[in-house]
């Protein structure tokens, strides 16, 4: 049998169509909105893998991974996020992270992140790795995103840690992730 995926995302329209992509696979799967449901469809379906989204409606996927991995130790959890950022990945992969994917990802994508490619979580074949020079607005985004982290996310904090306005850095948030 597939293996049964849990999906944590708030946006209702993006769960509904990767789940019914999954299930035509042959992968059970359910979904949730927020931490308080993800928790309990983990205890309930017991997911083998499970793709988080790195900012829900009200909190951030990173603090679900260690309390998914508590109540699932065998799942693996693959953080999908329009918002990627070096930090961010490096920290979902430190508190327990199979791997970390920016959107837009197919279906394809997806399903490799879960594959087996060495033992360790989050470990990076060489081949893998991506040897480009990256763009001044891509090394902008990582700047923000760390400092973001930094601040616990809070955006007025952030602002005036990199001297911007708050509404400068909105607009700038809301923008995917230069490549």
């Amino acid at each position: 049998m597939a293996e049964r995926i849990l999906l944590i995302d708030d946006d209702p329209h993006f769960t509904q169509v990767l789940s019914r992509s999954l299930e035509r696979r042959g992968h059970p799967c359910a979904t949730a909105a927020d931490g308080p449901a993800a928790l309990t469809a983990a205890q309930t379906f017991r997911p083998d893998w499970m793709v988080l989204d790195l900012r829900l409606e009200k909190e951030s996927g990173l603090s679900l991974i260690q309390q998914l991995k508590s109540h699932c130790p065998h799942s693996r959890i693959v953080m999908l996020t329009g918002y990627a950022s070096i930090p961010t990945a490096v920290e979902a992969v430190k508190l327990g992270a199979w791997n970390y994917l920016h959107k837009p990802a197919t279906l394809q994508e997806l399903l490799a992140a879960f594959a087996d490619g060495s033992s360790k979580p989050g470990s990076l074949n060489p081949e893998d790795t991506d040897t480009e020079i990256m763009s001044v607005d891509r090394l902008e985004w990582e700047h923000i995103q760390r400092v973001l982290n930094e601040q616990a996310g809070n955006i007025s904090a952030t602002a005036r840690a990199l001297n911007m306005h708050r509404r400068t850095l909105q607009r700038k948030l809301q923008k995917y992730a230069p490549r």
